[in-house]
């Protein structure tokens, strides 16, 4: 990738970013933020998910 297209990238994208009203892209982040997975399943996978599933059904 040239130089040329970098700037030409970054560029646009910048463009399209305040070409969105702020009111959706603050509802775009909320939303991306909701529909991510859980924090332990995301960075150590099904085994501590699993250990906390089975825990909380013992209680």
């Amino acid at each position: 990738m040239s130089t040329n297209d970098y700037v030409k990238f970054i560029t646009e994208t910048f463009i399209k970013h305040f070409e969105v009203s702020k009111k959706d892209r603050k509802q775009q982040r909320i939303q991306r933020k909701e529909e991510r997975a859980p924090f332990l399943l995301r960075w150590f996978g099904f085994l501590p998910h699993s250990l906390t599933m089975l825990f909380k059904k013992r209680s």
